[in-house]
């Protein structure tokens, strides 16, 4: 047998050792999925910006009803003694800003430019979220059931999205929001407005998305956690929105982040040519359609609503990039 070695002094000071640095501090903790993408936002300081700002615009909205009422605004309310009876301008330079009007007042009826804006918010934002959801259900739902059962399933549903992006959207969303203006399904005035905008906008955008989730459902129906579903019994029903809908969730907020400003300057554009949100409610389209006669004279009154659209719409893309770049695993 041959003896062991032994080391002593120097040389055994020299051997390596094993050192797991900061082994001692605590117990090292695995992340999940949603704090990886959490860490990855929130280093992209022009995300986060946007973000920042679309959290404000949406309190801003749900809070302008109460703030309107706490200050005693109307957003409505005519201010005769503020136009020149021999011009219909505002009174003053820059539309009439003043410190009771810090944005002025529109010409004609010297109603405050700051609160309709604030009034127009909630009234964009409710129509951009609310085509926003419907589209996302659709096609989510859609989208899903094609790319899971394939075949004729997968051809059926894909014709029909291609017959819905070959309608002339807009021209189609004039027609029917014009026809509806008097009143329909017993509703009538803003009800009916908003009911008619968030249901055509919203239902001939799904295929959007039907088609982003019907790539995204392709490629994880392969995957080992389906085939485990399957075999041990897994219905089609609890594999589709237990198994897969979770996986597209991602995908599902990115797009939703960049369709909602989409949907913000699709209900400007409608309302502007008349067809939208109908005065005397505030709206930042109608804002602009009442511009378009004093632009030259009074700029103020087109710049105001034309520049909360722009910021908005801005935020949003700005948010929708970083949520992007922070969910995709395979972006730097």
């Amino acid at each position: 047998m041959t003896a062991p070695i032994e080391t002593t002094g120097a040389a055994a000071e020299a051997q390596p050792e094993v050192v797991l640095e900061g082994a001692g501090k605590g117990q090292i903790e695995g992340r999940s999925l949603g704090q990886i993408a959490w860490n990855r936002f929130k280093k992209d300081r022009v995300a986060v910006a946007g973000g920042i700002i679309v959290i404000l615009l949406i309190l801003l909205a749900i809070l302008s009803r109460p703030i309107q009422a706490l200050l005693g605004l109307d957003p409505n309310a005519f201010n005769q003694d503020l136009i020149d009876p021999n011009t219909s301008l505002p009174k003053g330079s820059w539309g009439g800003m003043s410190a009771d009007h810090p944005l002025g007042v529109d010409p004609k009826f010297g109603r405050d430019i700051a609160t309709r804006v604030l009034e127009g918010s909630w009234v964009s934002l409710v129509v951009a979220f609310g085509a926003t959801i419907l589209s996302n259900v659709i096609g989510a739902i859609m989208g899903v059931i094609a790319g899971y059962y394939g075949g004729r399933v997968d051809s059926i549903i894909s014709r029909l999205m291609d017959t819905f992006l070959a309608f002339p959207l807009l021209l189609f969303a004039i027609s029917i929001s014009a026809t509806l203006q008097g009143g329909a399904f017993g509703l009538n005035g803003l009800p009916l407005h908003l009911s008619v905008l968030i249901f055509v906008i919203g239902f001939f955008n799904w295929p959007y998305l039907g088609r982003i989730v019907r790539g995204q459902t392709l490629a994880l129906r392969e995957r080992e956690f389906v085939d485990a579903s399957r075999g041990m019994g897994a219905k089609a029903p609890y594999i589709l929105f237990r198994e897969l809908m979770p996986n597209l969730v991602g995908p599902i907020i990115v797009y939703s982040t960049l369709l909602i400003p989409t949907n913000i300057l699709f209900e400007a554009s409608l309302s502007f040519l008349g067809v939208g949100i109908q005065p005397p409610q505030a709206s930042w389209g109608g804002m602009l359609r009442e511009a378009v006669n004093f632009y030259k004279v009074d700029p103020q009154f087109m710049i105001v609503p034309g520049l909360a659209i722009f910021v908005t719409v801005l935020a949003f893309n700005l948010l929708g990039d970083g949520l992007r770049d922070a969910l995709d695993p395979r972006s730097r």
